[in-house]
C-alpha cells in the first residue's frame, strides 16, 4: 500500500470512529472454534421412537388430541400408554436417558415447563467462577455449562450425537416447552452433532427459545420459537445446517439468527463450492427483525417471508467475538419482504421494557428492541463482502428496500491498519422485485436503496427507484460486471454522522438517542436537518458580512449571492424530506457551488489567494452536486463532500478575515471590480526610506486667511 493510500486508510479510520461505540452488545459466548466441515445435513428419521415424553392426565391428553385426524389420534392414544408405563414426564429425563448416538425421543402434545430444571442453582453451581457478558450473564465454558447443566438452560443436550426430537401433535403448537422467563435458554443443544428437531415450540426466555452451539449437522424443522428477550432461533459456530417450515415472532432481536455460520467461503468470488446453512420455508414477524447474523457466512436464505418487524433480514461485522468476521457470502434468494414498519422504540420509552421480563406484555405483542435498527428496512448489511440479493420481492417498506454501510474492522477487536476499510465489497443487488407485490400490485418503499458510499464492487439493478445516493454503480449480466463501480475508502460525511448518533442506543439505560429518525426525531429534531441548519446559518452569516462590506458594488457577487441562499434554503429544505429528497440535495450543491464560484471571481482581482481558494471550494461544490445527483466519480478515494467539509472550514474562517479588515469594497457592477487590499504582504525595502507627508485632515470649513504656498 502506497504511502497516500495509508494516509487516507486513516482518515477512514477517523470518520469510521463515528461508528464505534454500538451501545448494546450481540450474542456473547465462550471462544469456539468452526467446525471441520466432515459433518453432513442430518436425514429424518421414520420409526417407532426410542424414548418418549408424556404427562400423566388422560383427560387432558385426550382433550387435546380430540381434533386430530383419526390415525393421528389412534397413534397418540398408543404412544401415551406406553409413555404412562415406561416414558418420562420432562424432556430433560429423556435426553439423559439417551445412551448412545441414533436415539429418538418423541414428545407427546402437552405443556412442557421442565420443572426440575427451574430453581435458581445451588453450592457449586452458584459458585462458578466465569466472566460476565455485558448483558449480565455469565459466560460458562463447556464443562461448566456440564457441570451445572440448569444454570441457563431448561433443557441442556450435551455432546448427544445424531439425536432426533419430534413431537407428535397434529401442528408445532400442540408440544410446547415454556421457560416461563426463568432461563436464558429454553434448549440448548451443544456440541451435537447430527440433531433434529421436529414438530414443537419454545418459548418465553431471557435468551433464545432454541440455541445450537458448534455443531457440524443440524436440522430445525417445522419448529415454533416465540416471545424471547433476544433470539427465536440461534445458531452459532455450526455447519452443515438446515432450517425449513419454521417460523419465529415476539423477539428482541431476531427471529432467525444464524451467527458466525462456518466460514467455507471466504477467499471465494460470488461462485462458491457449497453453504454451510440453509434456511427455507420460514416465516420470521413482529420481532426487531427477521434474520439476523453477525458473521452470518455462507448462508442461503431462500423462499422465506419475513414481514412485519423493524427490519427484514440484518447481516452484519459489527460486534466482536465471532469466528468468522467479516460477514461474507450470504445469499438471499425469492425471499417475500415486506412491511417492516413496526414501531417497538415506544415501549423502550414508555418503561415498558424496564419491568421483568414475565411482565412486559410479550404474549400481546410487546417487542424489546436490543440494538440500534434503522426501522422499516428490508435488508440490511452493516459490513459484509460478496452478498448476493437476486430475485427477493421487497416492498412496502417506509424507510429502504436495501441498506448498506460499512464498518471499521476496530469495532470488531482488529486493530491492524490494512483491515479498517475491509468491509462493503462486491454486494450485488440484482433481479430483484421492488415496489410490488406478487400479485403486481404497487406498494412501493419510501426508498430503494441507502447506501453510506464506501466499498468497491457493489452494484445494483438498473430498474431500483429512489436512491440516495440518487445514481448507483450497475450489475452487469455476470456477476462481478459493474458499470461506474467506485472505490471509496469512507461513507458520506453527513451519514457517518447520522450512524454515530443512531448507534447511542441502551435498551437497558432506556437511552433512545435525540435527533434520530429511528427512535422518532421529527423535523429539526433530526440530526441532519441540525447540521444542514447550522451550516446554513452560518454561511448565511459569513457570507452576507462580506458581501455588504467588500462585495456589494459587484453584480457577478450580488447575482452568485443570491443563489447561494437559494441553495442553501434548499439545503436545508431537503433535509427535512428525508429520504424522498432524491434531488433536492444536488440542486442545493449545484446553487451552492456557483455561489462560492461567483464571489470567488469577484474576488479574485483584489484578494487573488482568497478568490481561488474560493473558487476552488465552489468547483469541489459543483463536483459533489455532480456526484450525488448524476453519477458517483470513479477513481477517488473520498467523496468530494470530505474535501469541501474541510476546505469550508478554513474558507468560513478567512472569509471573517476577509470582512472585518478594513479596506476598499469591489468597484464597479461589472463583476470586474475587486475587494480590499490584497492577500500578498507589504513588499519591505532594503534601505530605509522616508516615510511619505501625512495628507492634511479635511477641514469642517476653508480657512481663509491660509494663502495657497503657506507651508501650515
Amino acid at each position: 500500500m502506497s504511502w497516500t493510500r495509508r494516509l487516507l486508510a486513516v482518515l477512514a479510520v477517523l470518520a469510521a470512529a463515528l461508528l464505534a461505540a454500538p451501545a448494546a452488545q450481540a450474542h456473547e459466548e465462550r471462544p469456539v472454534t468452526l467446525p471441520d466441515g466432515t459433518g453432513s445435513v442430518p436425514v429424518y428419521r421414520t420409526g417407532e421412537p426410542d424414548l418418549l415424553v408424556c404427562k400423566t392426565d388422560r383427560a387432558d391428553f385426550e382433550r387435546r388430541i380430540s381434533g386430530f385426524p383419526e390415525a393421528l389420534k389412534a397413534r397418540n392414544l398408543t404412544l401415551f400408554e406406553r409413555c404412562r408405563t415406561s416414558g418420562y414426564r420432562h424432556l430433560q429425563q429423556a435426553v439423559d436417558a439417551v445412551d448412545g448416538p441414533g436415539k429418538n425421543i418423541a414428545i407427546l402434545p402437552g405443556l412442557y415447563e421442565e420443572e426440575p430444571s427451574l430453581p435458581a442453582p445451588k453450592g457449586e453451581c452458584a459458585r462458578l467462577k466465569a466472566p460476565d457478558s455485558k448483558l449480565g450473564y455469565q459466560i460458562l465454558s463447556y464443562e461448566q455449562q456440564a457441570q451445572c447443566p440448569h444454570n441457563q438452560n431448561l433443557v441442556a443436550i450435551l455432546g448427544k450425537k445424531d439425536l432426533q426430537i419430534e413431537g407428535t401433535g397434529a401442528a408445532r403448537t400442540d408440544v410446547v416447552i415454556d421457560a416461563k422467563y426463568r432461563k436464558l435458554n429454553a434448549i440448548r443443544s451443544d456440541k451435537s452433532d447430527g440433531i433434529y428437531f421436529r414438530n414443537f415450540t419454545a418459548q418465553r426466555t431471557t435468551f433464545n427459545s432454541l440455541y445450537v452451539l458448534a455443531q457440524d449437522g443440524f436440522v430445525i424443522d417445522d419448529v415454533l420459537t416465540r416471545w424471547n428477550d433476544e433470539y427465536g432461533f440461534l445458531t452459532f459456530a455450526s455447519d452443515h445446517g438446515l432450517y425449513k417450515n419454521c417460523e419465529s415472532y415476539g423477539n428482541g432481536d431476531s427471529g432467525i439468527y444464524p451467527g458466525s455460520a462456518s466460514d467455507i467461503n471466504d477467499g471465494y468470488g460470488y461462485d462458491v463450492p457449497r453453504y454451510s446453512i440453509e434456511i427455507t420455508g420460514c416465516r420470521s414477524h413482529h420481532s426487531m427483525v427477521g434474520y439476523s447474523g453477525t458473521a452470518g457466512d455462507s448462508v442461503y436464505v431462500h423462499d422465506n417471508e419475513f414481514d412485519h418487524n423493524m427490519g427484514g433480514a440484518s447481516m452484519d461485522s459489527a460486534f466482536p467475538g465471532h469466528p468468522g468476521l467479516p460477514q461474507n457470502h450470504a445469499r438471499f434468494e425469492r425471499n417475500l419482504i415486506h412491511d417492516n414498519n413496526a414501531d417497538y422504540y415506544r415501549y423502550v420509552a414508555d418503561g415498558t421494557c424496564a419491568k421483568p421480563p414475565a411482565e412486559r406484555g410479550y404474549e400481546d405483542g410487546v417487542v424489546c428492541p436490543q440494538i440500534s435498527m434503522p426501522p422499516g428496512t428490508g435488508i440490511i448489511t452493516a459490513g459484509g463482502n460478496w452478498n448476493r440479493y437476486e430475485d427477493n420481492w421487497i416492498y412496502g417498506q417506509n424507510r429502504a428496500a436495501f441498506f448498506l454501510s460499512a464498518v471499521p474492522a476496530f469495532i470488531r477487536g482488529e486493530n491492524a491498519l490494512g483491515k479498517q476499510t475491509d468491509t462493503s465489497h462486491h454486494n450485488r443487488y440484482s433481479g430483484n422485485h421492488l415496489g410490488k407485490d406478487k400479485n403486481g400490485k404497487s406498494r412501493p418503499n419510501a426508498t430503494d436503496v441507502w447506501w453510506d458510499g464506501q466499498g468497491d464492487g457493489n452494484c445494483w439493478q438498473s430498474d431500483a427507484g429512489a436512491s440516495t445516493p440518487r445514481s448507483l454503480p450497475s450489475c452487469g449480466a455476470e456477476r462481478g460486471d459493474v458499470s461506474g463501480s467506485t472505490d471509496r475508502l469512507v461513507g458520506e460525511p453527513v451519514k457517518l454522522a447520522q450512524l454515530l448518533v443512531c448507534a447511542d442506543y441502551d435498551v437497558r439505560a432506556r437511552r433512545l438517542p435525540a435527533g434520530c429518525d429511528w427512535y422518532g426525531a421529527r423535523g429539526i429534531a433530526r440530526i441532519e436537518v441540525q447540521a444542514a441548519l447550522g451550516i446554513a446559518v452560518v454561511l448565511l452569516l459569513v457570507g452576507g458580512v462580506l458581501w455588504w462590506r467588500r462585495l456589494r458594488t459587484s453584480r457577478l457577487a450580488t447575482v452568485a449571492s443570491v443563489l447561494g441562499v437559494i441553495g442553501l434554503g434548499l439545503d436545508v429544505a431537503g433535509s427535512t424530506m428525508g429520504l424522498a429528497a432524491t434531488y433536492v440535495p444536488a440542486v442545493a450543491l449545484l446553487l451552492t457551488g456557483l455561489w462560492w464560484t461567483g464571489i470567488g471571481l469577484a474576488l479574485r482581482p483584489a484578494r487573488p489567494v482568497f478568490g481561488w481558494v474560493t473558487v476552488v471550494l465552489g468547483a469541489l461544490t459543483l463536483l459533489d452536486a455532480l456526484d450525488k445527483g448524476v453519477f458517483m466519480i470513479p477513481w477517488i478515494p473520498l467523496s468530494p463532500a470530505w474535501v469541501r467539509g474541510l476546505l469550508g472550514l478554513v474558507w468560513v474562517v478567512w472569509a471573517v478575515v476577509a470582512a472585518a479588515r478594513h479596506g476598499v469594497r469591489a468597484e464597479g457592477a461589472d463583476g470586474d471590480g475587486g475587494a480590499e487590499g490584497s492577500d500578498a504582504p507589504e513588499p519591505v525595502s532594503a534601505a530605509p526610506s522616508t516615510p511619505a507627508p501625512a495628507a492634511p485632515a479635511p477641514s469642517a470649513k476653508p480657512d481663509a486667511t491660509a494663502s495657497e504656498g503657506d507651508p501650515s
